[in-house]
């Protein structure tokens, strides 16, 4: 599993030319998953996004999760994050989950971060989404279950 979290001051997704989800300041996330993930370590990578020190506290120090900023997620599935380029020029997906496992493991991720207390929008999984973001910092990580 692979999240890409970037930190926003605002986020939206539009699916032919309708926006169907946006929050203001918070975080970005793109996850992809991978053949062999399971439960345990969605869960547990869901809980490290929300832990996450990466919101500024009164002294500018990276000190605050998204809780603590009462801060929003905007969730996006994104398969193309477990491309292989390797070989060639053409990018496999082969090491990507097939969506019909990955998209209830995607919801247990998003599920696991609004028990923690935290407000999800998701786009649609396995949709052409159009994603608009204003980046704050910019501030991006790179997550990996592994």
């Amino acid at each position: 599993m692979r999240v890409v979290v970037q930190r926003v001051k605002q986020a939206a997704v539009t699916i032919a030319e309708h926006q169907v989800a946006s929050i203001g300041p918070g975080l970005l996330l793109f996850v992809g998953l991978q053949e062999g993930d399971q439960q345990t370590s969605v869960v547990k990578l869901a809980q490290k996004v929300a832990k996450l020190r990466i919101f500024a506290d009164t002294a500018g120090k990276t000190n605050l999760n998204i809780k603590a900023v009462a801060g929003a997620v905007l969730s996006v599935s994104q398969f193309t994050l477990l491309a292989n380029i390797n070989h060639g020029n053409r990018p496999s997906f082969t090491e990507a989950m097939r969506p019909e496992t990955a998209k209830p493991l995607w919801q247990l991720f998003n599920h696991t971060l609004m028990q923690a207390g935290i407000e999800v929008a998701t786009g649609h999984f396995g949709a052409d989404m159009q994603v608009q973001l204003v980046n704050d910092g910019p501030f991006t990580l790179v997550l990996d279950a592994d």
